[in-house]
């Protein structure tokens, strides 16, 4: 079986998570996907960058270790990973001990070759971006990159012999069109590589930074953070210590990178590769920006979208094809809750839904939901269905599923003027067989699109397909005409329901009244005093004793615990309540972020309820409640005792 080795690149534990993380991971996710349906194995590769002078100084910020941070950080990156259905074969972090061993052993072999040397430097650097810049390449006395202040530093540094390997890389680029795409990516490194490529600093002293992986020769100093990262690619799959599974995935068949990270991956690591004697990855596949009112996201400018908030408000399947559909990879795009909400109404509400909608109807109203075998005869509806089928590897293999999705949604446009122009449901009171035929065929090619978008939306493609009595499958030999595919049919609500895009805006404006307000406004959510209590430390109020007799209390363990943003008593934990399998753990949120570190939560067994309906605090959806007591003016967690997740408590 051929292989599929995609990765994205490993993110810094100090930036806010938004669209652009999202997007870059969904999209390797969405490849891996398609790749397993085309019967190759996968891997796909993320994680966290953790060392670094931003981490550490992000860290200091917050007055604790950088380890500590990094952990916390950590978790909010596996949160979101999981909250949109991505699913990685390894999450990498860079202070995992594996990979700090193959960043030692690549260093010793680059000294011990003579592709290192010392010597003094003089530079202007940057913190933030943390790399060093000549004079010349400065804008108006700042970094050309992020447009921040750099500081004159000179100190005596290890370097890269870079320069050795220009004009092999240029030949190399030459020689395979397909190493850096697009074709504009492609000539960018090109351009950058007329000029006189310069040595590469590849140590910090630890006197300056310590937080970083020591030269193995050099204990004075810590290995730069980009070498460091860029090795996770290799440290990923077992590099030095597992040869048989490192030689089974590479070279990777896609490094999956932004736009702004051009030079350090399609020059750096290349030329480091070479001097390692390893192979070049095959392809870098350079995206574009998010932008916001047509700039990039940015924290300082206030324009950073969260993907958890836009995943709350429309789902995590509808949040996942808009990234997909929405940008061609090599483009940049522009993002507005405006543009959210028309591709999710007119692609998935309209065109998709609306086809599920009049099929699944008119099958059941007048079939039983039992169709005839699909023959392919309804106009050239079966041609285009096996035209698509015989070009989708094409468009996946050339990266571009932006053109899958547009031959997808012609098909199922091409689907909705087949009904409006055959109107079973008037052909079948004339010829009943007609008809039949007509539903099957279109029932046919809506199943073999829902398996064609199953990698971009597998939770609301499975559940069409359960609809139309079809198996949810990455199987390739799925993929074919087959007047048999679907079964009994059964008609049911929307599977993507319209949203109002007035209602929409307004609450994301904020037009929705905090629970606190909305609480204090009924007479409920006050204490004694008369004062509001706040939102997380409302109980579920007095109940009559048949109300608690329907209370699920249930044993769970604690498996992840971090503090909400912004919110001094907040806790948002992860825990297993013993649900099936196949659901992922538990989100709760307590207020008890003051009596209890997220440290000291983990792997503790709480007592909680399981049956309340889901609520939203400060944004973040709640499933349960956890019991607690005061005493002595402490609060403290009820503890069930050492039984498995999910015991009944009675």
């Amino acid at each position: 079986m051929s292989k599929f080795y995609i990765t994205t690149p490993i993110y810094y534990v100090n930036s806010d998570l938004h669209l652009g993380h999202a997007y870059t991971t969904v999209l390797a996710d969405v490849f891996a996907r398609y790749n397993k349906l085309m019967g190759r194995e996968r891997f796909m590769l993320t994680g966290v960058d953790e060392h670094g002078q931003k981490v550490m100084e992000a860290a200091l910020e917050e007055q604790v270790d950088p380890q500590a941070h990094c952990d916390r950080m950590s978790i909010r990156f596996k949160d979101l990973w999981r909250k949109l259905g991505v699913k990685y074969s390894h999450y990498i972090r860079t202070t995992d001990p594996e990979h700090v061993e193959v960043v030692s052993a690549a260093l010793q072999k680059l000294h011990d070759k003579g592709e290192l040397y010392a010597t003094d430097y003089e530079g202007h650097y940057c913190v933030p971006c943390e790399r060093y810049f000549m004079k010349k390449d400065l804008e108006e006395g700042n970094c050309p990159l992020c447009k921040r202040p750099v500081e004159l530093l000179k100190e005596r540094n290890w370097f890269f012999r870079m320069s050795k390997y220009q004009d092999w890389l240029i030949r190399y680029i030459h020689d395979h069109p397909a190493f850096i795409q697009p074709e504009n990516r492609r000539n960018e490194v090109l351009g950058f590589l007329k000029q006189p490529l310069r040595d590469l600093c590849i140590s910090r002293l630890k006197e300056r930074m310590s937080w970083g992986i020591e030269l193995p020769f050099d204990r004075d100093y810590v290995c730069y953070v980009w070498v460091d990262a860029l090795l996770n690619y290799l440290s990923g799959i077992g590099k030095d210590r597992d040869e048989e599974n490192f030689t089974r995935w590479w070279p990777a068949d896609v490094h999956l990178i932004g736009k702004d990270i051009l030079t350090t991956h399609c020059v750096y690591w290349p030329t480091l590769l070479k001097a390692l004697d390893i192979e070049p990855p095959r392809t870098f596949l350079i995206h574009g920006w998010w932008l916001v009112e047509d700039q990039k996201m940015s924290k300082s400018l206030g324009n950073v979208i969260r993907p958890l908030e836009m995943i709350d408000k429309v789902g995590v399947d509808g949040f996942r094809f808009f990234l997909i559909r929405e940008m061609v990879p090599w483009n940049d795009a522009s993002f507005s809750p405006a543009s959210l909400v028309h591709r999710i109404n007119v692609d998935l509400a309209n065109d998709l839904g609306n086809m599920l909608s009049r099929v699944s109807n008119l099958a059941a109203k007048f079939f039983d939901g039992r169709l005839p075998a699909a023959k392919g005869d309804t106009d050239e509806l079966r041609g285009r269905a096996e035209n698509l089928l015989s070009r989708w590897r094409g468009h996946v293999e050339g990266l571009n599923l932006f053109g899958l999705l547009e031959d997808l949604f012609g098909l199922l446009r091409y689907s909705n003027q087949v009904v409006e122009n055959r109107a079973p449901w008037k052909l079948v009171k004339t010829d009943r067989d007609a008809a039949g035929r007509v539903l099957a065929d279109l029932a046919e090619a809506l199943r073999l699109v829902s398996l064609l978008l199953e990698p971009v939306m597998p939770e609301r493609c499975g559940e069409i397909l359960e609809r139309l009595g079809a198996e949810s499958s990455l199987d390739p030999e799925a993929l074919r005409w087959n007047p048999a595919g679907c079964g009994e049919i059964r008609h049911g609500e929307p599977v993507f329901p319209r949203i109002d895009e007035e209602r929409f805006l307004a609450d994301l404006e904020g037009g929705a009244q905090p629970a606190e307000e909305a609480a204090a406004a009924s007479g409920k959510g006050k204490a004694a005093d008369g004062s509001a209590i706040p939102a997380e430390e409302q109980g579920v109020g007095l109940v009559s004793f048949a109300d608690f007799s329907r209370i699920k209390l249930v044993a769970a363990r604690i498996l992840e615990a971090e503090r909400v943003a912004g919110a001094d008593r907040l806790l948002r934990l992860l825990v297993d309540a013993g649900d099936a399998p196949s659901e992922t753990p538990r989100q709760i949120v307590a207020g008890i972020a003051q009596h209890y570190t997220p440290q000291e939560l983990l792997d503790r067994m709480i007592c909680l309820v399981a049956n309340l309906e889901p609520a939203k605090i400060r944004g973040i959806e709640s499933r349960g409640m956890l019991l607690a007591t005061r005493t002595k003016g402490r609060i403290v967690l009820v503890d069930p005792g050492d039984v498995p997740p999910g015991t009944s408590i009675s």
